[in-house]
């Protein structure tokens, strides 16, 4: 549950535009009426079935899924009238905005003339009588409170957890009320959970599925992704779990996932990690951006984690904000690609901040595998869910082909705190490092040479 910042000064909200999470849109929604039907494999098979509590649709990239959602909540609010109060869930505001009510395939888009729109408000009136809310998952305190007869969950794997279960305490109006879910499937652990239950009626289609696509859209899915496992969790809609050889695996990211620090426990320390990329072209790497401490019970906690495309004093002020946000102990900084200029950069948003230069002589494999194994202790908690870290680490180094900079400033910020922590030398792993003839075997957290 990546949650968005929310900063008060000027400059905190330039992080946030800087982070892409508020996506520029047309004023008020697209005028067209959808005049397509849904197929067999997108519709509810009958409201008045009471063997089912949670439709679910898993589908590809353009299935179909977010128009079977928004059709079949337009159906819900014909057939109930006044009585239906619905619930529209995205990852963020605007996505339940761009995507649920204004998108090519939205609510809104599809049947114009019924509703009753306010954008600013986030909410829409049908000419039945029934009322319509789009909310999004990253403020889990905006569910608590509101009743519903329906809720629509789009892209369930990406929410915050925590505003799902919110959700559906508010799931209590008419004799039986709904959920229908529309997602790409990710190794969440709660919505296999959904997935698995007896009463949820699943379905899945593939990219493939939707014949309104071209076919040179196809084609070139095909060609970019098609062999892939990112291929297979896109397109085909299926559960991708682990990859043999991956240094992580998704079962230790979400046995240690929190919606927060326990209560119990004080943060002893607080670090920023920046990793900045080389350049900030589109198709250059990110600068990662990591937030992490260590805790008085000697387990580690990621904040916050992020992936930014832009120039060297806009990500500087963002590696600034997050340490005003978190009270942060320090900055710590990759210098390789940028030498004196990253500190300079830095202190030349706030003079005084404190920062400590970081050189890679070893690879990222060496550097990644002593943290790889305090997951797989069990020492790290995730506070929140970090789909493209979390995408990055169960994919290296696997996939050679994928960014890498969010997994490098998470390696920065937790290697640097894992030294304030005694070591378990007990366990013994296994690490083959590239370009050597033989197997290197050490403990745990043993340090090692330049390579």
């Amino acid at each position: 549950m990546n949650q968005t910042p929310q900063y008060d000064s000027l400059e905190e909200q330039l992080l946030s535009s800087l982070l892409e999470k508020l996506n520029p849109v047309e004023e008020g929604a697209k005028q067209q009426h959808d005049q397509r039907e849904l197929k067999d494999w997108q519709r509810i098979p009958s409201w008045d079935d009471h063997t089912w509590d949670t439709f679910l649709l898993l589908g590809g990239r353009g299935s179909g899924k977010t128009f079977a959602g928004a059709r079949n909540v337009l159906d819900h609010l014909r057939r109930f009238g006044n009585k239906a109060r619905v619930g529209c869930g995205g990852i963020t505001q605007g996505d339940a905005r761009d995507v649920q009510a204004e998108g090519e395939s939205g609510l809104i888009t599809m049947a114009p003339d019924e509703f009753r729109y306010n954008r600013s408000l986030g909410e829409a009136f049908h000419k039945n009588g029934g009322y319509v809310k789009f909310l999004g998952s990253e403020e889990p305190g905006r569910w608590n409170g509101p009743q519903w007869s329906l809720l629509w969950c789009d892209e369930l794997a990406l929410w915050n957890e925590e505003s799902y279960h919110q959700a559906q305490f508010g799931l209590r109006l008419l004799e039986h009320p709904r959920t229908i879910i529309t997602t790409t499937p990710k190794a969440r652990k709660f919505v296999r959970q959904i997935a698995d239950h007896p009463r949820t009626l699943r379905r899945r289609r593939t990219t493939y599925d939707n014949d309104s696509l071209s076919a040179y859209a196809l084609d070139k899915f095909t060609e970019q992704y098609g062999n892939s496992t990112l291929g297979r969790q896109e397109l085909l809609a299926e559960w991708v779990d682990d990859i043999e050889g991956a240094y992580w695996r998704r079962e230790w990211i979400e046995n240690g996932r929190l919606t927060a620090v326990p209560a119990n426990v004080t943060l002893r320390r607080v670090i920023v990690s920046v990793d900045p990329a080389g350049a900030h072209k589109a198709e250059n790497c990110e600068t990662g951006l990591c937030v992490a401490g260590v805790g008085t019970d000697n387990r580690f906690y990621v904040l916050d984690a992020w992936g930014v495309r832009t120039t060297p004093e806009a990500w500087a002020r963002a590696a600034v904000a997050l340490y005003h946000r978190h009270k942060a102990d320090r900055v710590v900084a990759e210098v390789n690609y940028g030498g004196d200029m990253v500190v300079s950069v830095l202190r030349g948003i706030e003079p005084s901040l404190p920062i400590k230069k970081l050189t890679a002589t070893r690879g990222k494999m060496v550097r990644a595998e002593p943290i790889s194994s305090l997951y797989e202790q069990g020492k790290v908690s995730h506070i929140g869910y970090f789909k493209d870290l979390e995408e990055q680490m169960c994919l290296f180094p696997v996939v050679e082909d994928i960014l890498k900079d969010q997994l490098d400033s998470l390696v920065w910020a937790l290697s640097e705190l894992s030294g304030a922590v005694p070591v378990d030398r007990s366990r013994r792993r296994h690490l083959t490092i590239v370009g050597g003839s033989k197997p290197y075997l050490r403990p745990w957290g043993e340090k090692v040479g330049r390579i």
